[in-house]
């Protein structure tokens, strides 16, 4: 089968490589659609993402939409032949945080196409995976299989408006406004906020969020930011999301955030520490709460998307075939008039 595979920064190779073969309480999944994500521009850039540097060489990708062509023994669902989005998260299952519906801290989680692991785990970008049978979520024919790669990312943005407790008629403002603070933007609305705001210093992406259904667009740079956000909101946002993963964003966040607010923190910063006014957290008791990967949100965010409540496919900007996978990627980290890059596999 062919691969797209990290070698090293901005060398990523299309190689053949074996299928997998079956393994107990696993299934082969054809691949058809992935979605490159932020973290894949980070290993391609930097060779790491956050605290992960590559160690040796792997397929990247984790956002992904399959066929199921083989069953291991003893394994009926899902059924052959079943299309389906591919939970690239895999829990031990037996640790506490597992145990108690957590499994997204779980000590020994396994991630496609991720250096958190020594060697690195291979991903999806490839035209078959093997993952386990619990991993795989059948998708309704209404979902087409680009809009079914945006479920993962979607389901990051779902977790995180689960993680600040009920939106409905609050006024709430993302921080960045890549592809996670534009879904976290249409999930928002999805959910009953009232006034949605994005900061985003890049045009395009401004632009792009008022489209998805943001009611304003600010660019944090401009001398005049705070005068405007007092204008639309008087005393700041009840509910922050910050998805830039930009260290000025954060500490921006304390200033825009009403008393009693709650910022929730998406994105990941390359620096392991950020300084923030730590000061403000008790004065104005702010509450700041981490929002790592997904909890249990998959059907749901599949429910949603089938539902037509929320609409994914603005966001999928480009499509480009796996054996042009290292063009994909120079294009998602140029960010120029892209939102996000695909790779069709078949």
């Amino acid at each position: 089968m062919l691969a797209a595979v990290l070698h090293g920064i901005k060398d990523l190779r299309v190689d053949e490589l074996p299928v997998p073969g079956l393994e107990p309480g696993k299934v082969l999944v054809r691949v058809r659609r992935g979605g490159i994500c932020g973290s894949d521009v980070h290993y391609f850039e930097e060779g790491r993402f956050g605290s992960f540097a590559v160690t040796a060489p792997f397929v990247l990708g984790h956002e992904v939409t399959g066929e199921v062509v083989a069953l291991a023994d003893g394994v009926s669902q899902p059924a052959l032949g079943e299309r389906v989005v591919v939970n690239p998260s895999r829990q031990c299952g037996q640790c506490d945080y597992c145990r108690s519906g957590r499994g997204n801290l779980c000590r020994n989680v396994r991630m496609l196409g991720s250096a958190s692991t020594k060697p690195p785990t291979h991903g999806g970008f490839s035209e078959y995976l093997l993952v386990g049978a619990d991993q795989c979520f059948p998708v309704p024919p209404q979902i087409d299989d680009g809009v079914g790669a945006m479920i993962e990312p979607f389901a990051v943005a779902l977790h995180a408006l689960k993680r600040a407790g009920s939106v409905v008629g609050k006024p709430v403002i993302v921080t960045g406004g890549g592809p996670i603070g534009l879904l976290t933007v249409i999930v928002a609305r999805a959910c009953g906020a009232t006034t949605i705001a994005v900061s985003d210093p890049v045009a395009e992406r401004r632009q792009m969020a008022l489209q998805v259904g943001a009611d304003s667009a600010f660019d944090p740079t401009e001398a005049s930011f705070k005068e405007q956000v007092t204008a639309l909101t008087g005393d700041g946002f009840e509910v922050l999301f910050e998805a830039s993963g930009a260290a000025p964003a954060l500490r921006q966040a304390f200033e825009v955030v009403r008393r009693g607010g709650t910022l929730v923190q998406i994105g990941v910063y390359s620096a392991p520490e950020v300084s923030v006014p730590v000061n403000q957290l008790l004065v104005r008791e702010l509450q700041v709460i981490g929002s790592f990967r997904y909890g249990p949100v998959w059907e749901e965010a599949i429910r949603l998307v089938a539902s037509g409540r929320v609409n994914l496919q603005p966001l999928i900007s480009r499509v480009l075939p796996l054996n042009q996978a290292p063009a994909a990627l120079a294009l998602a980290c140029a960010k120029a008039g892209v939102v996000k890059v695909q790779l069709d596999l078949l």
